[in-house]
């Protein structure tokens, strides 16, 4: 008959927490949709199907970001430079067409090849030289930023060609804009290259454990060199949505955001020591994030109070992170 009764609650809870250790994802589904309704509170414009849409747009490049920033987490690494480096990308983007005269079409792949570089130099010094990612990365995160003030300054430039202006303009069936189409095709084949191939599987066993990693024979360093680099593609990716979504390159471009990204990652249910972690959560996470803000925004909420708001959900999805993990454990 004992064996009839309800298990205890710790054993509740323990049982829950291993469940969603196993589909971390459910949590963020389940703020997803606390989210919403907070923000449909603050104000009834928000529930306009018309303003949800378009107002992806004002964060879309920080999912762009967060998609490579999930690879590199769950290798066990952090990359802090992806707001600075897209800064610099969007500069030098802006330098080679307005002020060189280069093609368009020209400088967008310049520019995807010059961000894919930046995340190289970052991977270079934290695989070939053993230096811990937080430290290279905060430096890089000074110089890109700084690099970029240098070329501009206080400057502006603009006169991009028409066409590739007002990217967010452009709307699938007159509803959906062009940036939330790129973010969800992205997300979509870097889904199935963590999730479906090879690669995936060595950045989560890097992550896991580096030490039994190239004790397996998985060429470590490579998968390091290639999750920076998928970084620096990314930065691109963002660097162009947002140059022509803005419509001009500044050296404070997306200045901030890197908590953003990181706060998306995390909340989305990657482990932040590596190894553990989903792409379809960190996507809903984003929208967690994109939300609040657009709801906080249409309430007049200052900037600065959205950041604080941030900050508090970063700090607690570690701290829900942890107790979970501790309850899966016991």
């Amino acid at each position: 008959m004992n064996d009839l009764k309800p298990p205890p609650g710790n054993e509740r809870w323990r049982s829950l927490a291993k469940w969603i250790g196993r589909r971390p994802e459910s949590l963020t589904l389940l703020i997803l949709g606390v989210a919403f309704g907070v923000s449909s509170l603050l104000s009834p414009y928000f529930l306009d199907l018309y303003f949800i849409f378009d107002s992806t747009s004002l964060y879309i490049e920080i999912g762009i970001l967060a998609l490579a920033m999930t690879f590199v987490i769950i290798s066990g690494n952090i990359d802090l430079s992806v707001a600075s480096g897209l800064a610099l990308v969007a500069v030098v983007t802006a330098m080679l067409h307005v002020q060189l005269g280069l093609p368009m079409e020209l400088v967008i792949v310049l520019a995807l090849a010059f961000g894919t570089l930046l995340g190289l130099f970052n991977g270079l010094l934290v695989a070939k030289l053993g230096l811990p990612s937080l430290a290279v990365t905060l430096g890089t995160l000074a110089l890109y930023r700084g690099v970029a003030q240098i070329f501009l300054g206080d400057h502006s430039l603009s006169g991009f060609p028409e066409w590739f202006v007002g990217a967010d303009f452009i709307k699938a069936g007159g509803l959906v804009p062009l940036p939330l189409i790129i973010f969800l095709l992205l997300a979509l084949v870097l889904g199935l290259l963590l999730h479906k191939t090879v690669l995936g599987r060595y950045v989560y066993a890097v992550g896991a454990n580096e030490a039994a990693a190239r004790y397996a024979g998985i060429p470590v360093d490579r998968v390091k060199l290639a999750v920076f680099a998928l970084s620096g593609l990314m930065m691109g990716v963002g660097a162009l949505l947002m140059v022509s979504r803005l419509g001009v390159a500044r050296y404070d471009l997306a200045i901030g955001h890197e908590l953003a990204v990181v706060t998306t990652v995390v909340l989305g249910g990657v482990h932040i020591y590596g190894g553990r972690g989903a792409l379809f959560g960190v996507v809903i996470a984003l929208f967690i994030i994109g939300f609040l803000r657009s709801g906080m925004g249409v309430a007049n909420i200052p900037s600065e109070n959205q950041l604080v708001v941030i900050g508090i959900l970063l700090l607690a999805a570690v701290a829900l992170g942890n107790v979970m993990e501790k309850l899966r454990k016991q």
